[in-house]
């Protein structure tokens, strides 16, 4: 209506002169001859006009479908309409290539193409070289080019990053094989010593918190234990919670014990009495290699992480029976600071 409105106050203004002058020079017959030719001229226009206007409008109603299927995630039916459209309404070509470029580039299309995606936005520079999407269009372009870029080098870098897990699950498939063929050959050692009876003495190294079982001068095998806890210097009397230091051996042991199992210490030596005789006071005994407390087996290695012993050397109850096995009454033990 907008066009057929401009189209009349143009003929005004161009033909009212003429037609006033031709009513004086010519016949009625000749006036409705000219008024009939401009009708013509007219009716083509606004047909025209028209027909572009029905198609727009008619084309904004299926982008409408389109734009609510990408809203709603629907990316494939979306894409369906936009080919509708390019198919009926030719002369939105380029807003559909720029639609669709979006589309199949989209981050949350999982079916994502960036192929595609470029040849849409080519396409448009291609064919529709005035349009107002060209330079959005060359943008694209170089946005999609950079990404593909950076996603083959985040493939590269996953695939590289895939091997050296594998790699490292290889190793620690290996570490556990290995780890599994030494403790078979420790059992093997230990059941060969017991046979030869070959332990012949428990070396305790207090600064260290480790008891090392020896076999003429060779280490079979290494424990990490707990000490008394006031740990530092020599047990001087009784009640002051120090570990003895000095030689000794093992003189009995206790099945009984409320530590799962002990081996007594021959403490005190002749040393500890003599110093304990000049202090004035108590040497104190019941030094013993032991267990966990009776009911708290269940805290296992981590008993270590704290010297809770009123002077005796602990470990956890699977080490103590092991020990046992391997060291007889008589073996001596060693407790060095």
């Amino acid at each position: 209506m907008r066009e057929l409105r401009i189209f009349q106050i143009v003929l005004s203004k161009r033909f009212r002169p003429s037609l006033t002058y031709m009513g004086k020079k010519q016949s009625r017959k000749g006036e409705h001859l000219f008024f009939f030719f401009i009708c013509i001229i007219i009716t083509s226009i606004l047909m025209c006009g028209c027909s572009h206007f029905s198609e727009g409008f008619q084309a904004k109603s299926t982008f409408e479908e389109a734009n609510n299927s990408f809203s709603q995630g629907n990316y494939k039916a979306s894409l369906n309409k936009y080919e509708q459209i390019i198919e009926k309404y030719p002369t939105t070509g380029d807003r559909v290539l720029f639609e669709m470029g979006i589309i199949y580039a989209h981050p949350k299309n999982e079916q994502k193409d960036y192929q595609k995606s470029l040849e849409c936005f080519q396409k448009l520079i291609k064919d529709y070289p005035g349009s107002g999407y060209r330079q959005d269009s060359e943008r694209m372009i170089f946005y999609i080019n950079n990404v593909t870029i950076k996603d083959k080098m985040i493939t590269t870098q996953q695939t590289q990053i895939e091997t050296l897990q594998q790699e490292v699950e290889s190793r620690g498939n290996e570490i556990i094989t290995l780890q599994k063929k030494i403790k078979a050959l420790e059992q093997k050692v230990f059941a060969f010593a017991i046979q030869k009876g070959l332990v012949d003495k428990i070396l305790i190294e207090k600064k260290e918190r480790r008891l090392m079982l020896i076999s003429k001068g060779e280490v079979l095998k290494t424990y990490k234990i707990a000490l008394g806890g006031n740990p530092n210097g020599p047990k001087e009397r009784q009640g002051d919670n120090k570990t003895p230091e000095g030689t000794y051996f093992i003189d009995s042991r206790n099945k009984d014990s409320h530590y799962h199992l002990s081996l007594h210490i021959s403490y005190p030596n002749e040393r500890d009495k003599k110093r304990a005789k000049e202090l004035g006071v108590s040497t104190g005994g019941n030094i013993m290699i032991h267990g966990i407390k009776n009911g708290f087996s269940w805290v296992g290695d981590f008993h270590t992480e704290v010297d809770w012993t009123k002077g005796c050397i602990a470990v956890t109850d699977e080490e103590i029976e092991e020990i046992a096995k391997l060291a007889p009454n008589g073996t001596i033990v060693e407790i060095r600071p």
